[in-house]
């Protein structure tokens, strides 16, 4: 056992976390990578495994690249001594979030959808608590849009995400023929208008779809948050895992308020909120609803 009092041995300590742990561009040591697990922690909730750090140093050299920096500890460095709301925190956010998403994913959550607001005879609010680049809430303003018809055009979608690079994108509601290429012919249609000219192979979400969903930055880990008002349903999926479990125990308890009676809480295919959340009970395949009379 090495005796840290020792002169010797500290400065082989020191030599050993500097060392780097790729042969590659920029100097990463162990070191580097413990604290940007840290820092992601603590600024965005997310939980990095070891098996992470060739991810992390492949979407962070990007970044030391165009600021020309020689090593990681001069880019933690660089973000330590920031100011809290400093853009370049939210460069480093964005560079370690995963935005994997497409239309209509995980499909049988969407029928499930549509038949619970056919049921409301309020205005519909739907919060898509993960909207990445678009896909996922203009998803839900479509099957809002075919289930309630003509009440459609109360119907509310909040969409969030941590990312501000993906919600520029998903804002901007412009996608390629091969985004949207597994959508129906009629969908299609009804919902997007066809590029031509410089944006030939490429749609937009018709002005009418896009009113219905309203894009805000939202962190899980800020102490307020944008959405006020009871939804009916909070889309909160494959956003779970990157969390470590306290965490996701303390997002759900702070959807619980926001829950309108009876609203249901969607999940990713790998997510169980009642194992994370005694007052979840499961209505189907990772769909919940807050159990309001068994409440711990």
């Amino acid at each position: 056992m090495i005796d840290p009092l020792n002169e010797v041995s500290a400065v082989y300590i020191e030599a050993t976390a500097r060392a780097p742990i790729v042969n590659s561009e920029f100097l990463f040591t162990d070191h580097d990578f413990s604290k940007i697990r840290t820092l992601i922690h603590r600024r965005a909730g997310i939980a990095l495994g070891e098996q992470k750090r060739q991810m992390v140093y492949s979407r962070l050299s990007r970044r030391l690249r165009e600021l020309r920096l020689p090593e990681f500890s001069r880019y933690l460095e660089l973000l330590e001594s920031s100011h809290h709301d400093h853009e370049e925190w939210q460069v480093f956010i964005n560079s370690l979030t995963t935005n994997l998403t497409s239309f209509f994913r995980e499909a049988h959550h969407f029928p499930v959808l549509a038949e619970h607001v056919k049921r409301s005879r309020q205005p519909v609010t739907v919060w898509c608590a993960a909207a990445s680049t678009g896909e996922e809430p203009y998803s839900i303003a479509i099957t809002l849009a075919e289930a309630l018809g003509e009440r459609a055009g109360s119907a509310r979608v909040i969409a969030t995400d941590i990312d501000t690079a993906v919600l520029a994108k998903a804002s901007a509601g412009v996608f390629t023929q091969e985004q949207v290429a597994r959508l129906p012919a009629e969908r299609l249609r009804r919902f997007f208008n066809k590029g031509t000219g410089s944006n030939a192979g490429k749609v937009r979400v018709r002005p009418e779809l896009a009113a219905m969903v309203k894009f805000e930055r939202l962190n899980l880990l800020d102490p307020v948050w944008p959405v006020k008002e009871p939804v009916d349903a909070i889309f909160c999926r494959n956003v779970m895992i990157y969390f470590d479990k306290p965490t996701q125990k303390r997002i759900l308890d702070r959807f619980e308020p926001l829950l309108k009676p009876g609203a249901l809480l969607f999940a990713g295919h790998s997510e169980n909120a009642s194992l994370v959340s005694p007052n979840f009970r499961t209505t189907g395949q990772t769909v919940y609803e807050l159990d309001r009379k068994g409440r711990a």
